[in-house]
């Protein structure tokens, strides 16, 4: 868990440094070679077949689902073993999650429901950044509680458990009814192989990445063959303890916090601040994302903590107290990754593009900020 937790923060201020410095090349004379480097073609072939595609494509598509594998990975593990297999546990970090999802898009929903385009980017408040979010938590060391880290951990999970519904509810182009019904083909394989005991990771990969193609050409995000293996991965000990699902999101860990996190930020927050000042966050979508964020998700979060405390009987673990779950509900509002991720599906405009990430920004930095101040007031763990 040390490790675990030492990687999130790196992980996290690899991800600061990734978007401070893609904001500042594209506000230098080197924001042509920025543009020109994402929207360079990367191929991959196989003798005649192959998939040409830009390399934001192959990051946003293609290296987070990477990123999804290891989010499937988690919510399986969490279910067997973890949180989410105790439904009197998951009560306080359960309802958290939802009022932290609900809140927030009721929050965008007031500032943009004039504007039927606008109200497509609904669910960009909605997301929390897991790796910023834990990572920033683990900077903070011994002053909050363990039990507030496996908190904000879980209730993280459940916020990419409802993005991935909400991406494959909401945001698919037209499908291709012969591709999707080849990657319902392939997770059923992914299944047979489960059902038969099947514990060599490599024929879940292999077969995964045979789902990912047909995903990308089906319409439906191609992400979402990555929470597909991830669940498929067995999750039963051998003798010695180990199994193939702890084991692969134990390899995986490091390289996506590290590097595939990082990278993702780097192509997706830059964004030219020229012509800009504080007007720009009044935008409607720059507004519905900030006040959703930075203002939504704590009262959101609370509200569904409160519920689950009062109406719903559970209890607060540990040294807990609702100054505790007010600050994680702060560092929920960093949406980053996630946020990042929904607004550049949800719109194909530039200009609509833009303020989604000077929104998701501010945010996330407002976020971070009144979680670390909140939580450095709060109560000290005995």
């Amino acid at each position: 868990m040390t490790q675990k937790l030492s990687a999130e923060a790196i992980g996290g201020l690899l991800l600061i440094a990734a978007a401070a410095f893609a904001i500042l090349l594209d506000n230098s004379p080197l924001a042509s070679y920025y543009d020109a480097l994402l929207n360079a073609q990367g191929v991959i072939a196989v003798g005649e077949y192959g998939l040409t595609k830009p390399i934001l494509l192959w990051i946003n598509e293609g290296l987070m689902a990477i990123f999804f594998l290891v989010v499937g990975l988690e919510i399986k593990r969490e279910a067997v073993t973890g949180e989410l297999s105790d439904m009197k546990a998951l009560a306080l970090p359960g309802l958290a999650a939802v009022g932290g999802m609900v809140v927030p898009a009721a929050f965008f929903w007031f500032t943009n429901s004039g504007d039927v385009t606008a109200m497509s980017g609904w669910a960009i408040p909605t997301a929390t950044d897991i790796a910023f979010a834990i990572g920033l938590l683990a900077l903070m060391g011994s002053r909050v509680p363990a039990e507030l880290k496996l908190f904000l951990l879980t209730l993280a999970i459940l916020d990419d458990l409802g993005a991935v519904v909400i991406i494959a509810a909401f945001y698919t182009a037209d499908l291709s009814v012969l591709s999707l019904s080849m990657a319902f083909l392939g997770c059923i394989g992914l299944f047979a192989l489960n059902r038969f005991g099947v514990r060599n990771t490599s024929a879940y990969l292999f077969l995964g990445a045979l789902i990912w193609i047909c995903v990308l050409k089906s319409g439906v995000h191609a992400t979402l063959a990555g929470v597909a293996v991830g669940l498929a991965i067995p999750a039963t000990r051998d003798h010695e303890g180990h199994s193939p699902l702890e084991d692969l999101e134990h390899n995986l860990h490091t390289p996506v916090s590290l590097m595939i996190l990082p990278m993702f930020a780097f192509a997706n927050a830059g964004v030219s601040l020229s012509g800009m000042s504080l007007s720009s966050l009044l935008e409607p979508i720059s507004l519905g994302i900030l006040s959703g964020l930075a203002v939504g998700k704590p009262i959101g979060v609370l509200l569904g903590a409160m519920a689950a405390v009062y109406i719903f009987k559970a209890k607060l673990p540990g040294s807990l107290s609702f100054s505790h779950i007010w600050g994680a509900g702060h560092m929920a509002g960093i949406g980053f990754t996630m946020s990042l991720f929904i607004g550049s599906l949800a719109y194909t405009s530039v200009e609509m593009q833009a303020d989604v990430r000077i929104g998701v920004l501010a945010a996330s930095v407002l976020s971070a900020l009144a979680g670390w101040i909140v939580l450095s007031m709060a109560r000290k763990p005995a």
